[in-house]
């Protein structure tokens, strides 16, 4: 059922419509190098193979996963010699995230230089997989999921046409409706839960609705690890922590993990909440985050959701503080809006050759060397003198840091019910 044309592409209608670039692109035969981000089943192979018969050049498939460096050097040798006799190449890598930095690298020179043309799909995100240098050189195209009425077309598709079902059985609205549901915008899950549904059905029989979930198997979750479902989870996930609701924060947990979550990105998730929410407020609340991360790795599922679980409740249940998060967040927006000062010169380096006759070090003054360790005095640029970044609150361990806090600026206690800090 794979399409072999432009027009027998479903969804992607911002590439492949009418107007689209990538449609343009490929009947002018012009196809430059390019990334194709998107989720799985969304048509990255397909668009590739679509592009291999509509292009003049020769067309060579890899899979990361299994290509080695010399299948890379394999490739690039034998389009220099069609490239010596007036032909182009063009190299499909599937699955280029998989690729380590030498391999990346070996294909850098031949982009740069045209020897190939590359297309390379990934369901990951490339600014963080794919080197930079590459990537600079390459147009990325970002796929989106299908769209319930693409995947319905592609489904209905396969019902008639001989290379699906032939015809040989229908399916009701119902049970169309539970497979694409069940597919969540991939191609590929559609017709094989289309496949299964149709395995044992007599010919010029209708599969039904009750046939879907049978040979389905299991409960309809509606979640998708790239998708709006997966988006709005982890907001619940990150709000019930903050809001201090365990059983909330755990069944959002719950409902990822047994979704198919990667139970590393909720882990990341929650180191990155006992920082932003939680703070010096509970400083161990980090420790456990971080301890529930290194446990999801040592054991893995399914042992390391009672891990998660833990390091939930806890997170949950710490008192709250944003003051680091605002912190960060306020100086961060003061550096956009102004600029980096430079530090005083009796903060600078003093110990390179001839820094000291630049004034570097010139007055500082070690603040052990004074009764408490500590010197009276803001060590930010002359141009910031008085501004503030960091407002402890008054909760748990974080309230004695704001109390100390007070005494090195010389404040008054503003007492129980003063503001805590607010975000940026």
């Amino acid at each position: 059922m794979r399409p072999t044309a432009l027009d027998q592409v479903v969804g992607q209608g911002a590439l492949l419509g009418e107007d689209g670039w990538l449609k343009e692109a490929v009947e002018a035969d012009r196809v430059p190098s390019m990334i194709l981000f998107g989720p799985p089943g969304s048509g990255k192979t397909t668009i590739a193979r679509v592009i291999a018969n509509a292009t003049s050049s020769t067309f060579e498939e890899l899979s990361a996963v299994s290509a080695t460096l010399a299948d890379v050097r394999a490739v690039l040798g034998q389009a220099r010699d069609r490239l010596a006799a007036g032909g182009q190449t063009v190299l499909f890598l599937d699955e280029i995230h998989r690729f380590n930095k030498a391999q990346q690298d070996a294909l850098l020179p031949a982009v740069e230089d045209g020897l190939i043309t590359l297309i390379g799909a990934t369901t990951e995100n490339p600014y963080y997989e794919v080197n930079s240098a590459l990537l600079s050189r390459m147009r990325l195209l970002i796929l989106e999921r299908l769209a319930d009425e693409d995947v319905t077309a592609l489904l209905r598709r396969a019902l008639s046409e001989p290379a699906g079902l032939g015809g040989r059985v229908g399916a009701s609205e119902e049970a169309l409706a539970a497979i694409v549901a069940r597919a969540a915008g991939d191609a590929r899950v559609a017709l094989s839960q289309l496949e299964a549904a149709a395995a044992g059905v007599p010919d010029g029989e209708t599969i039904d609705v009750d046939r879907v979930q049978t040979s389905a198997g299991g409960q309809t979750l509606p979640y998708d690890r790239d998708g709006s479902a997966h988006y709005d989870t982890i907001s619940a996930y990150i709000k019930s922590l903050r809001g201090s609701d365990p059983d909330a924060a755990i069944y959002y947990l719950a409902v990822m993990i047994a979704s198919g979550e990667d139970p590393r990105y909720i882990a990341r998730r929650l180191v990155v909440q006992a920082s932003e929410d939680v703070g010096n407020a509970d400083p161990t609340a980090l420790q456990v985050a971080v301890a529930a991360a290194h446990a999801v790795e040592l054991v893995g599922l399914p042992e390391a959701r009672i891990n998660l679980a833990q390091a939930t409740a806890y997170v949950a249940l710490a008192p709250k503080s944003n003051a680091a998060y605002a912190a960060i967040g306020a100086a961060m927006a003061h550096i956009e809006r102004h600029g980096a000062a430079r530090p005083p010169l009796a903060l600078r380096d003093s110990s390179a050759a001839n820094a000291r006759f630049l004034g570097h070090g010139e007055g500082y003054r070690n603040p052990h060397g004074s009764p408490d360790g500590v010197l009276a005095e803001s060590l930010l640029p002359d141009e910031l003198a008085g501004t503030r970044f960091f407002a402890a609150s008054s909760r748990g361990p974080e309230a004695e840091l704001a109390a100390r806090l007070r005494r090195l600026r010389g404040e008054s206690d503003p007492g129980e019910d003063a503001d805590d800090a607010r975000p940026f």
